[in-house]
């Protein structure tokens, strides 16, 4: 049987279960932190490097705070995210702020923790100006459009309401030199979870390119180029993670060739990810509530996709392992399920699997991104809890459970009993 390597025990998890009832998320901060430091290690040959951790992949000031440690920056998309990394003490330009369809406060508030303001449309320069002012530093998200393509996740870049266009680009530059903004950055994000290494290499080389041709036709030298998120991670047993050290060195060599000939050799490389740093290190536990026998093979767990919906609305494969099956034959094919009420709530789809019982012990892999962030509160369902495994095999709750009180607690009953329909 294909097996994922787990850094905790049947045994650690029944322990766990006594203080923490399923469904729980749990994070392994000894792989985390030893990631950081090879993705560092790896891209710090790129002159001013610095990684913005992307905030939305797993904003928990816990890990926000690890990875801080381990001289991350954060990429905020939202005031609540601005918050977050005040809260851990990361502020000014060690916060990239990338937002859309952006509302005033979060200028505001952008503005007063100094972070980088990477703005996402020409239309929003007068908008930022208004409420927060002009910055010291100011970025522009680069939609390509046309000339990339994206991924699946992603979509196709011209279809996308990220960006602005290559005319844009060139006018806001000048728009903002005009108005006396002497510092400047380049932003752009094509891919979303791709294991391609020549998609990051093509980024690379249309950033540095672009940086060239900013300089020969508007006379302004960027301070950094940051290409955006998007490294995927192998989810199926059988993927090849991307090579830090390769990609890296590959990045470098065209910055020699494209950038440092052209003597911008000052420009800084920043990136933003988040779920090749986090992703790998993040498990779902759940528990075997139901075995249903129709049409198909139902095993009904106590999550469900309000807990986790990757696998639901991108189809995304996340690997299954049975707790104490791990060397079973995968004799059987099931539908993991939740019990939302939409057919797609489903963990996996024609899944082999060894023989399941009712209380088995179902862990999902690769939930250290974009996972818990994205849970809701359809059908009255309440988020779980988030729990850290620490290096010294200490189990920290980093999150609590949601409670029906958490969920009522903006609504007036009061005020509802005095309310004549």
């Amino acid at each position: 049987m294909t097996i994922k390597k787990l850094p905790f025990t049947k045994e650690k998890i029944l322990e766990i279960i006594k203080v923490h009832p399923t469904p729980f998320y749990i994070y392994d901060e000894g792989a985390i932190r030893d990631n950081a430091r090879l993705f560092k290690k790896a891209f710090g040959i790129l002159p001013g490097f610095k990684e913005f951790f992307a905030v939305k992949a797993l904003p928990n000031p816990f890990i926000m705070k690890i990875l801080k440690e381990e001289g991350f920056g954060t990429d905020c998309s939202s005031y609540p995210e601005l918050v977050l990394s005040e809260k851990i003490g990361t502020v000014k330009e060690d916060i990239m702020f990338s937002s859309n369809d952006t509302p005033a406060n979060e200028y505001k508030k952008a503005k007063e923790l100094g972070a980088i303001i990477n703005l996402d449309d020409i239309s929003h320069i007068p908008f930022l100006e208004k409420h927060a002012g002009l910055p010291d530093l100011i970025s522009f998200r680069y939609n390509p459009g046309p000339a990339r393509k994206g991924n699946v996740i992603i979509g196709d870049p011209k279809e996308a309401k990220y960006g602005f266009t290559r005319e844009q680009l060139f006018e806001g530059y000048k728009l903002f030199k005009d108005k006396g903004v002497k510092r400047f950055g380049l932003h752009t994000m094509v891919v979303s979870n791709e294991l391609n290494p020549k998609s990051f290499i093509d980024t690379a080389r249309m950033m540095f390119e672009l940086a060239v041709e900013i300089k020969e036709k508007l006379g302004i030298k960027l301070e950094f180029v940051n290409f955006g998120g998007g490294m995927g991670i192998p989810h199926k047993p059988e993927d090849k993670a991307l090579d830090y050290n390769k990609l890296a060195q590959e990045i470098k060599e065209l910055y020699d060739e494209i950038i440092v000939k052209n003597k911008l050799g000052a420009l800084k490389v920043f990136m933003e990810y988040g779920r090749v740093i986090t992703g790998p290190y993040g498990y779902l536990v759940t528990r075997v509530l139901h075995l249903k026998h129709t049409y198909k093979d139902f095993v009904g767990c106590d999550a469900c996709m309000a807990n986790f919906m990757r696998p639901a609305i991108y189809g995304a494969y996340h690997h299954i392992t049975v707790l104490g099956k791990e060397h079973e034959a995968p004799t059987r094919v099931y539908d993991v399920t939740g019990s939302l009420c939409e057919n797609n709530d489903k963990f996996a789809i024609d899944r082999k699997l060894p023989e399941v019982g009712e209380g088995d012990i179902i862990v999902i892999h690769d939930t250290g991104a974009h996972s818990h962030a994205m849970g809701f509160n359809y059908n009255g369902k309440l988020r779980s809890a988030e729990l850290l495994l620490r290096e010294n095999n200490e189990v920290v709750e980093i999150r609590r459970a949601e409670t029906a009180e958490d969920y009522f607690a903006t609504l007036d009953f009061d005020k509802m009993k005095s309310f004549k329909a």
